[in-house]
């Protein structure tokens, strides 16, 4: 399953290159945007505008943030810089693979607090990395000082003009037939003198316009966070219905001890009643040393056999099967059928021994 974003790696931070064929990837927040590079080159060093706290993170990156495949979560940034001059940034996902994008606009979490978020949503396992990148918006910055002076009547030829290069700067990081005309339109629009200045800037802040630049902004001054360590695993990691089982516990009046073989047979009823994961306790052998009874008891009888957390004897350790139990086939078998059945095996990976334990 492809992480769900836009279908390319970062938006645009020169405006000079010719984009290639973008990356098919499936997409929630929007159309594709042009291949082009991105501010890998920045990350670590010191940029414009800051890149602060960027979470989720764990132990300053030295560990992965976890989700699972198709998981929905979010992830924020402080972003800020001089002046008053506007900001944006955007999430880039670096795939298994090493690919760089798909990539995600932030938005501001709340006015004034510089704080950006945006919802991602995770793809195939594997180990992925993410990072924020940070830009100087100049098309929002005109857009903010035009609809001040244009109705003011102030400087409106040079606020116009100001405004039409800007849109060429921009059309020229379009690919042609991705809206590069509608913006180039608007330019010659905002240069239309038979047209009031208030009629040039409405021309040029249409849904169509933004829309485009939506896709391919125009960036100045990009910074880069330190990409950070992303684990995507499968769904079953996050949350699963688990039904403990002792093996042993499936005996017959013949042969009290249970084996993998009595014990596979009770796997039906366990999937019947809906749990995905059988839980088995310590399947190695048990200790004699201080070995205990019924009920946790100090004074163990003669066919006591032990509590399973109570790892080795002269029969193995960690790496051998209880031979009451069975063997490593029949144990290979035991899986096999819980896995015919939809369901999966879980060991208890439990790093304790007894004192007869053959290491």
């Amino acid at each position: 399953m492809p992480a769900m974003h836009h279908q390319s790696s970062s938006p645009p931070t020169s405006r000079t290159e010719a984009p290639p064929v973008p990356r098919a990837v499936t997409a929630d927040t929007g159309p594709p945007a042009p291949e082009r590079p991105s501010a890998r080159d920045t990350a670590g060093g010191i940029g414009r505008i800051p890149v602060l706290d960027v979470r989720p993170i764990v132990q300053h990156g030295r560990r992965p943030a976890k989700a699972v495949t198709g998981e929905t979560f979010e992830i924020s940034a402080t972003v800020f810089r001089e002046g008053h001059d506007a900001v944006a940034a955007n999430v880039v996902l670096t795939d298994p693979d090493g690919r760089p994008g798909p990539w995600t606009p932030m938005r501001e979490l709340a006015p004034g607090t510089d704080r950006w978020g945006a919802t991602v949503t995770a793809g195939a396992p594997g180990h992925w990395t993410y990072r924020v990148e940070a830009w100087g918006d100049p098309v929002a910055t005109w857009r903010h000082h035009a609809h001040i002076k244009i109705p003011a009547g102030m400087d409106t030829d040079l606020v116009v003009e100001e405004g039409a290069r800007l849109y060429e700067r921009a059309a020229a990081g379009v690919p042609e037939g991705q809206g590069q005309q509608v913006i180039l339109a608007a330019a010659e629009a905002l240069r239309d003198e038979s047209r009031p200045a208030a009629w040039r800037l409405a021309a040029a802040s249409t849904p169509e316009v933004d829309a485009v630049l939506g896709r391919y902004p125009l960036r100045d001054l990009v910074t880069a966070s330190d990409p950070l360590p992303l684990l995507v695993e499968r769904e079953r990691a996050l949350f699963g219905s688990w039904y403990e089982f002792f093996p042993r516990s499936e005996g017959t009046p013949q042969q009290p001890h249970g084996t993998f073989t009595t014990a596979a047979r009770r796997l039906p009823a366990i999937a019947a009643m809906g749990f995905d994961v059988v839980y088995l306790p310590p399947i190695h052998p048990i200790g004699t040393t201080f070995r205990k009874g019924p009920d946790n008891t100090l004074s163990a009888g003669p066919d006591d056999v032990g509590v399973p957390w109570a790892i080795g004897s002269p029969e193995g350790g960690h790496d051998a099967i209880h031979p009451d139990l069975g063997t490593l086939e029949d144990f290979d078998d035991f899986v096999a059928r819980a896995r015919d059945l939809g369901l999966e095996i879980a060991l208890d990976f439990a790093l304790q021994c007894s004192p007869d334990h053959p290491w």
